[in-house]
């Protein structure tokens, strides 16, 4: 959740485009959600389309593995970074284009 190119990041960046871009892009202040405001963005050229749909995409992974852990009474929701590789890597992909390198 925590780590690069989690579920942290994606809310951020969700967050930054809302407040970076809402003012010109008034649907983007609706409380839609993560994945729904990803997809406006970039229906407004905010973010590249595919990029977000894969940062959509990771978001549903990391909540679904999210909710299977507190299901089987995980105390943390911690999981090998192997196996989330390529949803960090969308992410961080969506991060860099959006607010550049860390």
């Amino acid at each position: 959740k925590h780590d690069r190119g989690g579920m942290v990041d994606i809310e951020f960046l969700v967050q930054f485009l809302v407040l970076a871009h809402s003012c010109d892009h008034r649907p983007l202040l609706d409380n839609a959600g993560n994945i729904a405001l990803l997809g406006r963005a970039a229906g407004f050229g905010l973010i590249d389309a595919d990029l977000a749909r894969r940062t959509a995409d990771a978001y549903r992974r990391y909540r679904k593995l999210q909710h299977k852990l507190k299901l089987d009474d995980m105390a943390y929701a911690r999981v090998e970074p192997t196996t989330v590789a390529a949803e960090r890597e969308a992410v961080i992909a969506s991060w860099e284009a959006v607010l550049g390198p860390r």
